[in-house]
C-alpha cells in the first residue's frame, strides 16, 4: 500500500503521477488535483480542464483571462 502525499490515507488503489519528473502519490483524483491543478489568477478556482495561459498566468477561462489582462483570448478559435 501506497500513502497519499495528500491526505496521508494509506490505501491499497493509490496511484502516482509523474509531473516534471517528480513522483507524486495520491489515493483519489481529488487529492490528486487538489496538490496539483493550478488556480485561476482571476476566480481563483482550481484549473482542472485546459483552461488558458496568458504571459505566465493560468486562468481556468478566458472569461477570466480577459477580465485581468489585455490580450485578446477566445474560448474556442472560429
Amino acid at each position: 500500500m501506497a500513502e497519499c502525499e495528500v491526505c496521508g490515507n494509506d490505501y491499497y488503489l493509490a496511484f502516482e503521477v509523474i509531473a516534471a519528473g517528480r513522483k507524486h502519490v495520491f489515493d483519489s483524483f481529488e487529492c490528486a488535483i487538489q496538490m496539483m491543478a493550478p488556480i485561476c489568477e482571476h476566480c481563483q478556482c482550481k484549473v482542472i480542464g485546459h483552461g488558458v495561459e496568458v504571459g505566465g498566468q493560468f486562468f481556468c477561462c478566458a472569461h477570466c483571462a480577459r477580465l485581468t489582462t489585455s490580450a485578446d483570448v477566445k474560448d474556442r478559435a472560429a
